[in-house]
């Protein structure tokens, strides 16, 4: 049998007291956190599930407006890239401002974590400012569309294709097969030769002794050929434009063609041209233009030269 002193009793009703005390401050505390604090923290956590599903939407409708009036996958890239940097964004931002509230709700001092974020992210912003110029430049290279994954450019110094684009970078393949990564602070002029149409200008040279009139009639006609020939005749926005004589150069006369095709399609059409002019001027028996030909009085090319040789071994004889 155990008996108890009035001693020990005593001491069990004050540690009893002391725990009755401790359960009841517990339930004040949760009757006053679900009265006064939780309902808020319901509220944020579903502020925060419908700016989540709002952030989501948008992006979702940026990539389907892009899918629908893109002209291809490479116009959709950059869209999908801004799409995922600014959900990307969004959602940190959210969860952040959601974690404060939270932690504000519980009874956290924010004031220290404030001060000391502060202080991070003055210092971060120090070290990662080219970073941070690189971000923002990509941004408005993506926002503004200056340019897209596939067209030809001309940026930094260097002429290439662009075969991926990041908000940080753009790589550009060069002609000779060279990669180069161009951080997107240095974009500073760019110059896009697949926006709208493009121009090329041939320039033909043609020997003095030929009639002008001729000539432009002839290169008119090639010119036209070329312009209406199956393989090529999609490919441009206007007719050709013989814009006559460019120069003069001892026998040399230069005649200009300006061809304006499709963006970035202005190569293939101009090699055609070169290709029949040749044939042409061998056809029509016109001599092609060389500065250093010597003309005789009568402007044949042949007679001139002979007349130079002559007049040398006379020279010399004498």
């Amino acid at each position: 049998m155990i008996c108890y002193s009035p001693a020990s009793l005593g001491d069990w009703y004050a540690v009893g007291g002391i725990f009755t005390k401790i359960l009841n401050g517990w339930s004040a505390d949760l009757q006053s956190f679900a009265r006064d604090k939780l309902p808020r923290l319901i509220a944020v956590a579903l502020i925060a599930f419908l700016l989540v599903q709002l952030l989501r939407l948008i992006t979702r409708r940026m990539i389907h407006v892009a899918e629908r009036h893109a002209a291809g996958v490479e116009r959709v890239a950059p869209v999908k890239t801004l799409a995922g940097v600014i959900r990307a964004t969004g959602l940190a931002v959210i969860a952040v401002i959601t974690g404060l509230q939270f932690m504000a709700a519980i009874g956290v001092n924010l004031a220290p974590l404030l001060a000391s974020a502060g202080v991070a992210g003055i210092a971060i912003g120090l070290a990662a400012q080219t970073i941070v110029k690189d971000v923002l430049n990509g941004i408005l290279i993506l926002v503004e569309g200056q340019f897209n994954l596939g067209d030809p450019i001309k940026v930094a110094g260097i002429t290439g294709v662009v075969e991926a684009m990041t908000l940080r970078t753009t790589t550009v393949r060069d002609v000779d097969g060279s990669l180069t990564v161009i951080p997107n602070s240095q974009i500073t002029t760019v110059v896009n030769m697949n926006a709208g149409f493009s121009v090329a200008t041939v320039n033909v040279s043609v020997d003095f002794s030929a009639h002008p009139d001729e000539v432009t009639g002839l290169l008119k006609s090639v010119a036209m050929d070329v312009r209406n020939s199956e393989a090529f005749k999609t490919l441009f926005t206007e007719d050709p434009q013989v814009l006559g004589v460019d120069a003069v150069k001892g026998s040399e006369v230069i005649y200009s063609v300006v061809f304006k095709t499709l963006a970035n399609k202005q190569y293939a059409p101009a090699r055609e041209f070169r290709r029949q002019m040749r044939l042409a001027l061998e056809e029509h028996h016109l001599l092609p233009g060389d500065p250093y030909r010597v003309l005789g009085s009568s402007g044949s090319p042949a007679k001139g030269i002979a007349a130079a040789a002559q007049r040398e071994q006379s020279a010399s004889a004498g």
